[in-house]
């Protein structure tokens, strides 16, 4: 009888500290995630900080586009307005607001992977939403490797932004979890043939020795994937927009949009607030990310924000390092443990520090603390610890090697370099969020269409540029933002400019009432604990 009422006693505390969690996690995720904190925690990736990282064009009191946030999204959507208006012969002006210096969130915080998850997601896309459309996802996530090495070669910064193309690594030490892994990729295989001849699987010893691995790897599954230096991608591009489109394009670093208006009798526009003034527009695009429910409060606990963790290492003395051939460049996914994983890239000149991010299950209460926490000022001192010691681990001690010696002194001199965190954006249904807003969703009344820019044709026929006015997103990457960012960006300047949608677009992406209604935190709460 006592044995049974201890038990109970375990059970009961266990169940009330389970739902002290969760009651604490839904408080958390509902409330505001404010505006992006100064002095972040320093990005390896953004020094020496671009040319633009504090440019601040003058505001304009008026603009026809504006887009808050200056990261990946934002970028692209900039991009192909300007573009667009440019080719089409529309007079257009494009304004950019972001919270901090140029780059400063997800995009110049994250690990530089284009690596996309393909049989990882496809059975749970293909039970969820039918194979056409899981299929549709794949190719979209596909397609980044080829879109990002195609613009930056078009803007000529291909050797500047450090694209490459990598093979990516998942690596298994659980028997049961690289049996399950072998499983969804022969499904993959068979329904997405044109993959196909891009997953490898090799078992232990073979895995072992092709990659340098620590003995008790059980396997790993290798794929086509890429890399690339965020940062200096975006930051150049935007440099050369604003170069091209002097007169069209204002660019605004640190500030911040604190509040967004409904037009009125007097004033047929959205009215955005910011510290240097206030600026009026028919359209908001908002490109914020974890950060999109400050201004858009109906979408709390539908893009959670979640701060992940990242380092710059020093590689052993002992590791291969990349070279000219292209089969040299790697990029690891750690699985460890079901929920969670680390995961790594090197970089190809320098010191060819080795950029590991993850650790999320180490973190406190299971990595819940990580779950609407949007201070990026510092990272998690359990990460922190994780992350800094276990790559010797991962490769083995003795193909690791002595630490490698410091090239120069800008840096810690250890075997970490630099430590950070930055805020992603975790949607609740695990799908990103693109187009535009409903009024239930913004909660804010559009302005008329007469308020949109109006362009002379050449028979003297006046139209407006774009579609009707309104707030439009693309958001909640769910901490794969180089692999849907950039597209997702590209397609909602497309139905800005009231274009038809590109047939590569996946229409579960859209942002419709039903969807938001559905999408409910604690599905991806329950899946966490499950």
């Amino acid at each position: 009888m006592g044995n049974t009422l201890s038990l109970f006693r375990l059970a009961l505390n266990e169940f009330l500290d389970n739902l002290h969690t969760f009651q604490t996690l839904q408080a958390r995720i509902q409330r505001s995630p404010g505006l992006p904190l100064p002095n972040p925690s320093r990005s390896f990736w953004t020094y020496p900080p671009s040319p633009i990282a504090t440019h601040v064009s003058q505001l304009p009191t008026h603009a026809d586009f504006v887009v808050v946030g200056l990261g990946i999204t934002g970028t692209s959507v900039v991009r192909r307005l300007l573009d667009c208006a440019n080719a089409d012969g529309h007079d257009i002006r494009v304004v950019m607001l972001e919270a901090r210096d140029a780059c400063s969130g997800a995009t110049g915080r994250n690990g530089g992977h284009i690596s996309p998850p393909l049989y990882h997601d496809y059975i749970s896309l293909k039970r969820d939403y039918g194979r056409p459309v899981a299929q549709k996802m794949i190719k979209l996530r596909l397609a980044h490797l080829e879109e990002l090495r195609s613009v930056a070669e078009q803007e000529g910064i291909l050797t500047e932004s450090q694209w490459r193309e990598v093979e990516s690594v998942d690596v298994f030490y659980n028997s049961d979890m690289f049996k399950k892994a072998k499983s969804k990729v022969q499904t993959y295989k068979a329904d997405l043939p044109f993959d196909a001849e891009h997953h490898e699987v090799y078992e232990a010893k073979e895995a072992i020795e092709k990659y340098h691995l620590a003995s008790d790897t059980l396997g790993c599954i290798s794929s086509s994937a890429g890399a690339i230096h965020p940062y200096q991608f975006v930051t150049r591009i935007l440099a050369k927009l604003l170069s091209q489109y002097p007169d069209h394009f204002s660019l605004c670093t640190n500030t911040p949009c604190t509040s967004i208006s409904p037009p009125t009798p007097s004033n047929p526009y959205y009215t955005l607030s910011t510290p240097r003034g206030t600026i009026t527009t028919p359209h908001i695009i908002h490109a914020t990310n974890g950060w999109a429910s400050t201004l858009l409060e109906k979408l709390r606990g539908k893009i959670i924000p979640f701060r992940g963790n990242m380092s710059a290492q020093r590689p052993g003395q002992s590791l291969p390092l990349p070279n000219s051939n292209a089969t040299s460049h790697r990029s690891f996914i750690f699985y460890t443990r079901p929920i969670g994983y680390d995961y790594l890239t090197q970089l190809p000149a320098g010191e060819h520090e080795l950029m590991l991010g993850g650790g999320f299950a180490q973190d406190g209460d299971e990595g819940y603390e990580a779950i609407g926490n949007t201070d990026d000022t510092t990272y998690s001192t359990r990460i922190g610890a994780h992350l800094s010691g276990v790559l010797p681990r991962y490769f083995g001690e003795n193909n690791w090697g002595r630490e490698g010696v410091p090239l120069e002194g800008e840096w810690a001199e250890g075997r970490v370099k630099a430590l950070w965190s930055g805020i992603l954006g975790i949607s609740a249904d695990s799908i990103p969020w693109v187009g535009r807003l409903p009024r239930v969703i913004c909660g804010r009344s559009e302005p008329p269409l007469s308020s949109v820019v109006k362009s002379e044709k050449e028979e003297g026929e006046w139209v407006h540029v774009g579609a009707a006015p309104g707030e439009w997103i693309a958001a909640g990457y769910s901490g794969e933002g180089m692999v849907h960012a950039w597209l997702s960006g590209k397609a909602l300047a497309g139905m800005v400019l009231g274009r038809e949608v590109e047939e590569w677009f996946p229409d579960i992406m859209r942002v419709t009432e039903k969807r938001w209604k559905e999408a409910k935190a604690e599905n991806l709460l329950d899946a966490l604990n499950n």
